[in-house]
């Protein structure tokens, strides 16, 4: 049986989530206050001027490799773009993140409630996923981006789809240590909605 801090940190508040508009016009504000336009921050991220227009009206989500390049591109922690008032990490940060609580992303496949969020400048960053994706077929590609990666099974199946090998299944309990460069994909193909906590190391 699951107990109650368990249950609860499995549940989504929709009452903490930072919608798309809200973040949208974060990282507009973030992008004027330092004369960039839309061009420069697409250079800096590697992502289509398109693509960052569109996040910045809240018309879409970005998958996780996606924002975490935006992140990078403003030189920022994901966790400063749901918290202007994060603190940078020094020696004896602590934070705590209660059950239930932290800020939420959503996207078509995932939903994130992240971690720490309010530490920025981490060289790890913890979050709990949501599987959203019932298929393979949910995803336009693999997710790849520059670091490493690990996760542990909370709740339901997971299916991990790995570029050039077979998928692994894991369960309740099973754990799964990966170089996030090589492209993958969550798939929840049990009958319940399948939550994970994932934990990426981002490098520099």
């Amino acid at each position: 049986m699951e107990n109650e801090s368990l249950k609860s940190s499995l549940k989504l508040n929709p009452t903490d989530t930072a919608s798309e508009a809200d973040l949208g016009r974060r990282v507009r504000e973030i992008r004027k206050a330092r004369g960039w336009t839309l061009k420069d921050l697409a250079e800096r991220s590697g992502l289509a001027v398109s693509t960052i227009s569109k996040m910045e009206r809240g018309e879409i989500s970005l998958t996780y490799d996606r924002f975490m390049r935006l992140a990078q591109g403003l030189g920022m922690d994901v966790g400063e773009l749901f918290d202007a008032g994060a603190e940078g990490f020094t020696r004896g940060s602590v934070s705590i993140t209660r059950a239930g609580d932290g800020p939420i992303h959503r996207s078509d496949t995932y939903d994130y409630q992240m971690i720490a969020g309010d530490l920025a400048g981490k060289h790890m960053v913890p979050m709990i996923g949501h599987i959203k994706a019932n298929s393979f077929a949910a995803f336009e590609d693999f997710i790849s981006h520059p670091g490493e990666e690990f996760i542990h099974v909370l709740r339901g199946e997971v299916t991990v789809h790995l570029k050039g090998r077979d998928p692994v299944v894991l369960y309740p309990g099973d754990n799964l240590y990966f170089d996030s460069g090589l492209g993958h994909a969550y798939v929840s193909t049990g009958d319940i909605e399948a939550v994970l906590l994932g934990v990426c190391w981002k490098p520099g």
